[in-house]
This record gives structure tokens, sequence and C-alpha cells, in this order.
């Protein structure tokens, strides 16, 4: 068999076409991302295509991981993507900075790639680096996978936040001891002593109020039998024009001040609206819930005044990742 290189297009090449003949793909990646597992995913249910994906991440042992990549994969193997999706940490050293992609049908290895590419939107879709992938043998790529199973533990193991290193986001200290600094500029981006960019976004419209029938509210729609806790975001143009947020695309982590964890994507003409793309009601009932405002009912000017404040503050922590806060500073 002749290898081939791939150079381009490779999130299709490489994770899409090939599940046309398979039922389960197996992937060792030095680094992943949440958000790309949740991506990967939905793009292969909009192609109507049932993959169990297998995810070791090889470096998570040696370098850690991000608190909020942890929990969303914890978030991603119980819940949303439950029987579809599995994710282990390798912890026993030599780490793994290999990136291995088996596709298997019925347990036998029908396709294998290898290459620079990690398993992240920033590797297969964005624009700052270019990878490559070439094919490989999959019998061996398979073998490679089996290997490091004993060496690896699920995220989801009692014992996995103990043996990783879990990064304790210190940029919520740096947020919080600006926050008044913050609280007196308009929307618009701010660097922070850590490098962070910075928006302000409202949850109320131009006239003051809260809308009716969209934003936190868009679910307020009994003629249209929505559920009535769908929700987005509405972000401003001098927001969605820019490159603070990923394009429409793609998929983001959203790590809030409460510790919860959103995986969200950009929404409607010109992406000017954040929602969780999986159930459009999850952010909605996130909201209500912080708000103290039963679920399914409407939210007020009231509500948000009673609370403290009528606006949220997202901070860009990479490409993927997002730190949004809605507490209250006194």
């Amino acid at each position: 068999m002749t290898n081939r290189l791939i150079t381009n297009d490779l999130f299709s090449k490489v994770l899409i076409e090939p599940a046309e003949q398979a039922d389960s793909l197996y992937i060792v990646s030095g680094y992943s991302s949440s958000a790309m597992a949740f991506h990967h995913a939905e793009k292969l249910r909009e192609k109507n295509k049932n993959i169990f994906v297998h995810l070791i991440i090889g470096m998570a042992g040696k370098d850690g991981l991000s608190e909020t990549n942890h929990k969303a994969f914890k978030q991603l193997m119980e819940h949303d993507l439950s029987n579809r999706f599995e994710c282990s940490y390798l912890i026993n050293h030599p780490p793994v900075h290999s990136k291995v992609y088996v596709w298997t049908k019925n347990s036998t290895p029908i396709n294998g790639f290898t290459g620079s590419v990690n398993y992240s939107q920033q590797a297969f879709i964005g624009k700052n680096q270019r990878e490559v992938a070439t094919t490989c043998n999959p019998d061996n790529a398979y073998s490679y996978y089996k290997s490091l199973i004993s060496d690896s533990l699920f995220c989801t193991h009692q014992d996995a936040e103990e043996v990783i290193t879990l990064y304790q986001d210190d940029y919520r200290n740096n947020i919080n001891s600006n926050q008044n600094a913050i609280e007196s500029e308009s929307a618009e981006y701010h660097i922070k002593s850590q490098g962070l960019r910075h928006i302000k976004c409202s949850l109320i419209n131009r006239s003051g109020e809260i809308s009716a029938r969209s934003g936190l509210n868009w679910g307020q729609r009994p003629d249209q039998h929505r559920e009535p806790n769908q929700a987005y975001i509405a972000l401003k143009s001098d927001v969605y024009h820019t490159d603070f947020f990923p394009p429409r695309t793609q998929h983001f982590t959203v790590h809030t001040d409460d510790g919860k964890v959103l995986i969200c994507t950009r929404a409607q003409e010109n992406g000017k609206a954040i929602h969780t793309p999986h159930n459009n009601s999850l952010i909605g009932e996130y909201f209500r819930f912080r708000l103290g405002v039963a679920n399914g009912n409407t939210v007020t000017m009231e509500d948000l005044k009673n609370y403290g404040r009528t606006d949220i503050d997202f901070y860009k922590i990479d490409e993927e990742n997002y730190y949004m806060d809605f507490s209250i500073h006194q």
C-alpha cells in the first residue's frame, strides 16, 4: 500500500469521509479539545453516521489539562455524547505526543492516518497553522492504540482528578482583580495583564428592556410550540464582525464563573447569536437558574434588576475556550 500525504481539507479527508465504511474511530492525540469532540460528533450526525469515537490524550499525564476541558470531556462522555464518545488520559510515562487515527468496522481496522495534526479545531480547521496527515497501515495503527489502553484512565474515573494536573483557571483571579476597571468601560475589547481579550454582552435591547420573544426569551412563543426555555445570547455588530468568537462553523467551550460548562456555537445571520446547539434550552435553563426564575417562565427586567446586572462578560482563553462571568461584584 502506497502512503498518501494529505495537506489540505484534513477534517473531511481524515475525520468525515472514512465514516462511510466504518462504525468506530480510535484516536491517539498528544493534545485535544472538548469543543473539537463535540464539533466532530455534530458533523457526523449531520451525515447520519453513527460513529463511536474513542480518544486517548497522550500528553495529559505530563502537561495536565485545563479544568474547563476536563469538565467538558466528562460532560460529553456521561451526557451529551454518551454511547458515542469516550475519552481517556494517558497517565504512565513516557508521555505520547503521537497523532494516530484508525477507523474500524466490526472491530476490523480499515483506514489509518498519522501525521502532525492534533484532535483539535485549531489543528484541523483553524487558519493559523499548517498540518499534514498521511495514510498508514490500519492494523499497525489499531495495535498502537490498544497498546496504550493499559496506561490510560477514563476522564470519568474517580481518580482522574488526582493523577492529572488540572489548571485551576488562574485567569479568574486576574479577572476579579480587574473587574472595577472593566465595569467602567463600554462593550469593547480589553487586554488584561494575562493577555485575555474581553467583551461585555448586554442581555437587554436598545430600548433598555429585555425582549419578550428573543434572547433569553426566544422560547416564549407558544404560537410556534417552542420549548419555553430556548434562548440565545445576542451579539452586537461590533462583536460579531470581529474574530473574538470562532466562525459559525466551529464550536467552543464556555466555562462559567459558577463552575458550569457549556458547549456553544454561533447562530443566525452573521453569527450574531450564541446558543447551545446540542439543546437550545440549556442556555435558557442556565440563566433562569442564576436569576431564580422557574424553568419555562418569561425572564423580565425585574428579574435582571433583582439579580443585580443586565450584562455578561466573556474572556477569550484561546480559540476554543472562553470564560463567562455573570457574577455580582460588590
